[in-house]
């Protein structure tokens, strides 16, 4: 764990947190400054500021405990996310992985994205499919 970081902070108990679920791995709080109620957060207790930097074991408990949490919630709809880098929204870069389970109640609360789907290139996405599959 890292000392600054706020999520590690909430892990050991150096700031209050409502705690949702924990385990060895994974701990869920509730978000303090919600996009809607309900917004939770699902953090890997091994600290790393990209998901990439999380060993795959520390991220078993993740998607399973957003799961549970959507359904306690009774989520009808709702978005599971995470950023990784300034680029994609990652807001503070020493911040540790994590994972947002946001209830999306209405238009008006919860997460508003767009998705600005560009126009396919075949050729440029066949050479691209070939390079990763071989990395895969």
């Amino acid at each position: 764990m890292a000392a600054a970081c706020i999520f590690c902070k909430i892990i050991r108990g150096d700031i209050p947190s409502f705690k949702l679920f924990e385990s060895d791995r994974v701990l869920a709080f509730l978000d303090i400054q919600p996009l809607s109620l309900g917004h939770a957060l699902v953090v890997p207790k091994h600290h790393g500021a990209k998901l990439t930097d999380i060993p795959d074991e520390s991220l078993t408990e993740i998607l399973p405990v957003a799961k549970k949490l959507a359904q306690v919630m009774n989520a009808e709809n709702y978005n599971v996310l995470q950023n990784n880098g300034r680029l994609a929204h990652q807001e503070v870069d020493h911040v540790c992985v994590h994972f947002h389970m946001i209830p999306k109640p209405n238009q008006h609360e919860g997460l508003s994205i767009g998705w600005p789907a560009q126009a396919t290139d075949m050729d440029k996405l066949k050479t691209l499919f070939k390079e990763l599959k071989a990395k895969m």
